[in-house]
């Protein structure tokens, strides 16, 4: 059974971690367990990395255990190269690696909470967790 592609901008994979039983804990719980395949990019898990010790309030991990997080999180992803491409309408050129992600990747949506990139959802497959949850959870 082929299983469904999405990428996951690093708000989602931040909140899934640190909040398991949210939304974003859902996807990423069915992630892990294999029920979704995930793509990301270096360019997402390297702000991972960056932001996850924002968290340690919840988290309480050392830099080497957020390390191995991330690391472990490469391992369960198809990891791609983001492409380049101008997007005219981004409204924040922080997130045109995600963007980029996507569009380097089979992936049948983009799964976010960032507005920026939620704005673009008349022109990519662009969702909240929410939305995404809705129509494919478990």
């Amino acid at each position: 059974m082929i299983k469904l592609r999405i990428v996951l901008d690093t708000n989602v994979l931040l909140s899934g971690t640190a909040y398991p039983h949210s939304i974003p804990g859902k996807i990423v719980n069915a992630w892990r367990s294999g029920s979704i395949e995930v793509v990301l990019s270096e360019y997402i898990l390297d702000e991972l990395k960056r932001v996850l010790p924002r968290l340690n309030h919840r988290l309480n991990w050392t830099d080497q255990e957020i390390q191995e997080y991330v690391d472990s999180l490469a391992i369960i992803s198809d990891m791609v190269t983001p492409i380049s491409f101008e997007e005219q309408e981004l409204r924040d050129f922080a997130d045109r690696p995600v963007l980029e992600t996507l569009l380097a990747s089979t992936a049948a949506y983009l799964v976010t909470g960032d507005k920026d990139l939620l704005s673009l959802a008349d022109k990519y497959s662009v969702v909240t967790p929410a939305e995404f949850w809705r129509i494919h959870g478990e």
